[in-house]
């Protein structure tokens, strides 16, 4: 069975929901299946909901998807906990240590974070403990290249961004953790968006005050997913497409309301009503993007990004003069066309899924 993990746990949600319709439908005297047939399909159903179990650690009912949501939290907080805990044990004893022992001291850590990663790995089939070492084992890699350029005096460096996206990367995919992914694209964001500023003049650090130089970003890992296949990494295609869109939509947004920061050579008002069209446009055409690929993703970003940068700009025309309970009023009406567009857009979707294949 070629199944992810949340592809199983779809699996196992279907079956619930059909068991209990299934019981509806009896209930109603509408269908009442033989007492051989239903008991070859509970029969069936359980095999596949034990094999899914041992395969992929599913919740199978409700109850143990809560638990699991919590499961999730918690392994995540303690992640950040323990991370913060030896950052501040370093800080504490780090002046007590020799020069030789803190490069072993960080090397160690780097490392061993990364073997006690695998090795939970190996014993931990829900994978929420070994989620926790992966990030722990990231946060000690971090710290280690930035302790070890404190310690020999070396410049600061766009190039580390590059050495922490790539082991971000790495166990991203090796264990399937999204947060990893996330970090690993910010990385490779900052990177690229620092070393166009320097091909520009700018020093690296100042990579902020050129938003255009997150757009070649956007638009590269948006295609990401489209040219390498991410099936089998669960949620993996969705995060490419929702953090390029948000590395396009954030720049554009602060563009369309400072347009000094833009390298383009035109008047700052000009360039604010550029990006804010721009803006309006890009929004639409991400909106209808999604819809004709079922991307909800998608589509949430670019009806989100369309409402903001209408009512900003709508704020910045109509503030000062406007009556403020027109200004709410008109709001609240546009509130209105956009739930009446959205519907209208919702309805197309299910029509095109009931006449497709």
């Amino acid at each position: 069975m070629h199944l992810n993990k949340t592809e199983a746990q779809a699996r196992a949600d279907d079956i619930q929901v059909f068991r209990r319709e299934l019981a509806r439908l009896s209930e109603e005297g509408v269908l009442t299946l033989g007492g051989n047939v239903r008991a070859s399909i509970t029969a069936h159903h359980d095999r596949l909901l034990g094999e899914l179990e041992r395969s992929f650690d599913i919740d199978r009912d409700r109850r143990a998807s809560q638990l699991s949501l919590g499961m999730r939290i918690a392994s995540f907080l303690g992640a950040l906990a323990l991370a913060a805990a030896i950052v501040t044990l370093f800080q504490k004893f780090w002046g007590l240590l020799s020069t030789p022992v803190q490069v072993i001291t960080l090397v160690g850590a780097a490392l061993g974070s990364l073997l006690l990663t695998e090795v939970v790995r190996r014993f931990d089939r829900s994978a929420y403990f070994c989620k926790l070492a992966a990030l722990v084992a990231f946060a000690c890699f971090v710290l280690n290249l930035s302790m070890l350029g404190q310690i020999f005096n070396i410049t600061p460096s766009d190039k580390a961004l590059l050495a922490w996206a790539a082991l971000a990367l790495l166990l991203a995919y090796r264990f399937n953790l999204r947060l990893l992914l996330v970090a690993g694209l910010c990385c490779i964001a900052a990177f690229i968006a620092a070393r166009m500023g320097t091909w520009n003049g700018m020093y690296w650090l100042d990579l902020g005050k050129r938003p255009e130089n997150f757009f070649p970003v956007a638009l590269t890992l948006f295609v990401v997913p489209s040219l390498l296949d991410q099936r089998r990494y669960a949620g993996f295609a969705a995060t490419y497409r929702l953090f390029a869109l948000l590395v396009l939509f954030l720049p554009m947004l602060v563009l369309a309301n400072w347009g000094s920061g833009s390298y383009l050579d035109w008047a700052v008002s000009h360039i604010e009503n550029f990006y804010q069209i721009l803006g309006f446009f890009c929004a639409a055409g991400v909106i209808a993007l999604g819809v004709g690929k079922g991307w909800n993703e998608v589509v949430n970003c670019g009806a989100v990004f369309f409402v903001v940068f209408l009512y900003t700009k709508f704020y910045d025309w109509c503030w000062d003069w406007m009556p403020k309970y027109l200004f709410f009023l008109v709001i609240a009406m546009s509130a209105v066309v956009f739930l009446l567009v959205f519907q209208r857009l919702r309805r197309l979707g299910l029509s095109s899924r009931e006449v497709g294949p």
